[in-house]
């Protein structure tokens, strides 16, 4: 079994050593471990120190993309290596490499496709008592759209198994961490939490530039990703909203209409019918937008076949190299 441990830096040349020398030589179950830097655009040499560190593989962008798309650039490029076990760590040494070993052990014993270092923020003594409250609504918030508790959603400590990195899809171009648990839980991949501890910070956060920008971009990327993969449930209850709010003046020009005294109060059933019509708009909105989603799901199936049938051939081709190879020996033995 094969296990990449992938790490997506961004101008991290002075705490990389500290990473890489940090990270396991053997782990029970693994039988090659290999490392890879993705260098998002960094203009402090990361890349050349990782290739002087003995970093096997080096990938650089040559301008920076962002989080998320060094995040999906290591995750394509290690299932390219052939990886059955992927590890994602920060180039920040956040992430004690002691911990990798307790990560993957539930994929390598089957129990989990992704497990996530639950860092357990929400009583660490290191953060203030806002981010405490904070990180137990936004905790609050994901679970409700997961379906599912989530100790750690924004943890960017994580193993994935082959077939869970084949199946993740990242689109969000701020943060691949939320998006990609929701993922997981809507495609009912078997998700494990485990505590981990953490190093002390060596640099602020450059994911974010104070509190509010932090809460904001996440909020946007939690709805943007719920809304992708659940349209048609949002849209519907603002249409039915929408529709109900609107049957109200309607009704109410109604009743005076048959009372009788229905002049003067054409507002109301303009008003209302303004409000039916766009709710009846909105829920078409949800269904095309559902259709949109579903179709999605069915790429998404259609690629992992894809792959699977690729990495079938190849396994083939392999056994059936190996079998000549074999019947060639003993052909020159007899």
């Amino acid at each position: 079994m094969k296990l990449i441990i992938q790490i997506p830096c961004f101008n991290e040349a002075d705490t990389l050593h500290r990473v890489i020398s940090d990270l396991p030589e053997t782990i029970v179950g693994i039988d090659e471990i290999e490392t890879l830097v993705v260098d998002d655009g960094s203009t402090d040499g990361t890349a050349a120190v990782a290739l002087g560190l003995g970093v096997d593989h080096v990938i650089r962008h040559n301008r920076n993309r962002g989080l998320a798309a060094a995040f999906s650039t290591g995750l394509t490029s290690c299932l390219a290596l052939g990886a059955d076990v992927i590890v994602n760590t920060d180039g920040d040494c956040q992430y004690p490499g002691c911990e990798i070993p307790s990560l993957v052990e539930p994929i390598i014993k089957g129990r989990a496709d992704l497990v996530i270092g639950d860092r357990q923020p929400g009583r660490d003594p290191r953060f203030s008592r806002l981010k405490r409250f904070l990180q137990r609504v936004g905790r609050r918030v994901a679970s409700q759209l997961a379906g599912m508790d989530l100790a750690d959603p924004v943890s960017g400590f994580r193993a994935w198994s082959r077939d869970a990195a084949m199946r993740t899809h990242i689109v969000t171009t701020y943060s691949y961490t939320i998006e990609s648990l929701l993922q997981a839980a809507k495609k009912g991949l078997a998700i494990q939490f485990i505590p981990v501890k953490t190093n002390a910070a060596t640099r602020p956060s450059r994911l974010f530039r104070n509190i509010p920008h932090f809460l904001v971009r996440s909020a946007v990327t939690m709805l943007r990703v719920f809304f992708f993969l659940h349209p048609l449930h949002i849209l519907l209850w603002i249409s039915g909203l929408l529709c109900l709010i609107g049957a109200i003046p309607i009704f109410r020009f109604l009743t005076l209409f048959l009372l009788g005294s229905g002049e003067g109060h054409l507002q109301s059933l303009v008003l209302g019918a303004a409000l039916v019509i766009v709710g009846v708009l909105i829920l078409v909105t949800g269904l095309v937008a559902d259709l949109v989603a579903h179709n999605r799901r069915l790429i998404e199936k259609l690629l992992d076949q894809m792959q699977a049938t690729n990495e079938r051939m190849i396994a083939g081709q392999s056994i059936e190299s190996a079998e000549m190879r074999v019947t060639a020996t003993k052909n020159r033995t007899r």
